[in-house]
């Protein structure tokens, strides 16, 4: 699919995740309430007071073959532990607890706020489509900060290091 195959879905796939959204907003509780230890010395506080996170059984992944993207199977049919969209991300009940995860999935949330919606959609696509999932570069950065985390060294900008990164990769 060209790009702009892709970018006439994007209303379509922006939809899905604002009914998805809508459908879990009562669930939703501010990442701030979590009281993770460590997350607040990475995430500016304003960060993690407008990141919300859901619990569930099942990660929502969008139906993306039904909107007719059909280049994105191996995505669609992954089990998933959590995944972000816009300022909401989802995770798996038996996974609620795991900070590195909160942190992987915050990470996101810092790239959808700098790039916005369709222009983090277009990466995260072109990224699946020419890498595939985890060396896709936006997953790739936040498997790799997540690793830093996990070490338990000296704290670091998260929100700085993404904005520097993405000016890298895309010039935001």
């Amino acid at each position: 699919m060209n790009p702009e195959e892709l970018r006439a879905k994007f209303p379509l796939i922006l939809h899905w995740i604002q009914q998805t959204l809508s459908a879990h907003a009562a669930r939703a509780r501010p990442v701030a309430s979590l009281n993770f230890p460590r997350l607040r010395s990475y995430f500016t506080p304003a960060t993690l007071s407008a990141a919300r996170v859901v619990a569930v059984d099942t990660v929502p992944l969008p139906p993306l073959t039904a909107l007719g993207l059909t280049g994105f199977t191996d995505f669609e049919n992954t089990d998933a532990i959590g995944i972000t969209y816009l300022d909401t991300f989802f995770v798996q009940a038996d996974y609620q607890d795991d900070e590195s995860l909160h942190f992987h999935e915050l990470v996101h949330i810092v790239q959808w706020n700098l790039l916005g919606p369709e222009r983090f959609l277009a990466i995260y696509a072109e990224g699946l489509e020419q890498f595939g999932y985890r060396d896709s570069p936006l997953e790739e950065m936040a498997y790799r900060l997540e690793a830093l985390f996990g070490k338990g060294g000296a704290p670091f900008p998260v929100e700085q290091i993404v904005a520097r990164e993405l000016n890298e990769l895309v010039g935001i």
